[in-house]
């Protein structure tokens, strides 16, 4: 990661540290404490600082921010978890592994109430436009999990229609806690709308990234085996990709590919397809065009391009991940 996100990580960890919730009960509270001290990237928190620094305001002057749009994150994750009955996050035991169903729908709700009282907490004349702007992603971000859902049992999704999952799902929170970094430094209306479309595109660029490494990349720096998704026959960029591009013949090959059940094949056998149809080459296409338009965003906006660095850096560093 880039040096700016290195920088702003500790003041996001200590943030954390220091709202530490000690209230009892302690099943509902401990899940809470536990899944926010499982780390990650804080890539959604720095973004708010980041922000906030772009526009001129001191990261800390934005840090109860940053904390609700990682404490909402956090919330969908349990949730997440519970719905794809996933056993384990970040390598540990998920919440509804470790204590239980129930207990972690609560302190998955009692998250959702946190994130609030941390927007709430910012004292501003903009107050109403962020709760307008919060209250939006957070129904966005529902939506976008519905869509997941829906296709998991759809054989016909459409690539345009996985693009406007992934926006939903992934990137309108990307781009939301950038605006509201801006809008607490008080940005123009129109620097604060650029910055979201930076964020959006930066978010589309990156989930259809994710896909691709997904398939692609070095199995020991992604950390898990490579081919998950398509052991799993999960709707990605690339499968609908390939659907697109093939002729007859291709989809129904890539159909029985599909219809294989613990074959040691299968993954081979997609990539093979993968490969006849140049969804590699398409795939990353696609990251590069959307990563562009999030540059021509950025570019609008009235500040300097030294300002404007450390977001071009961590962009780019996102983008050129290798896990």
């Amino acid at each position: 990661m880039s040096e700016t996100w290195k920088n702003f990580l500790p003041i996001v960890e200590e943030a954390i540290a220091n709202n530490k919730i000690l209230r009892a009960p302690k099943e509902l509270y401990t899940p809470i404490n536990y899944t926010l001290n499982m780390g990650g990237k804080r890539i959604r928190p720095i973004l708010v600082l980041m922000a906030s620094e772009l526009f001129g305001k001191p990261a800390k002057e934005s840090i109860e921010l940053a904390l609700a749009v990682e404490v909402f994150h956090n919330f969908t994750l349990i949730h997440d978890d519970i719905m794809d009955e996933a056993p384990l996050r970040r390598g540990k035991e998920t919440v509804h592994k470790k204590w239980g169903r129930d207990i972690a729908i609560l302190s998955g709700d009692v998250m959702l109430i946190e994130a609030y009282k941390y927007l709430s907490k910012a004292n501003h004349d903009k107050l109403g436009e962020m709760l307008n702007l919060f209250n939006q992603t957070a129904v966005e971000v529902c939506e976008g999990q519905q869509l997941d859902m829906n296709f998991e049992n759809n054989s016909k999704v459409q690539l345009a229609e996985y693009l406007q999952m992934i926006r939903l799902k992934t990137a309108v929170l990307l781009a939301t806690s950038l605006k509201l970094g801006a809008l607490n430094a008080n940005a123009s209306v129109e620097d604060a709308d650029l910055i979201y479309d930076f964020g959006q595109d930066i978010g589309i660029a990156f989930q259809i990234q994710d896909d691709y490494l997904d398939v692609f990349a070095d199995e020991k720096d992604f950390g898990k085996q490579v081919g998950g998704d398509i052991l799993n026959n999960k709707k990605t960029y690339l499968l609908l990709r390939a659907i697109k591009e093939a002729s007859q013949e291709q989809k129904k090959e890539i159909e029985n590919i599909l219809s294989m059940k613990g074959s040691p094949n299968k993954i081979k056998n997609m990539i093979a397809i993968y490969k006849q149809l140049n969804v590699l080459e398409l795939t990353q296409k696609a990251v590069q065009e959307y990563f562009n338009k999030a540059m021509l965003a950025l570019d609008k906006i009235n500040q300097s391009n030294k300002q404007k660095a450390p977001l071009i850096d961590l962009a780019t560093q996102l983008l050129n991940r290798n896990y």
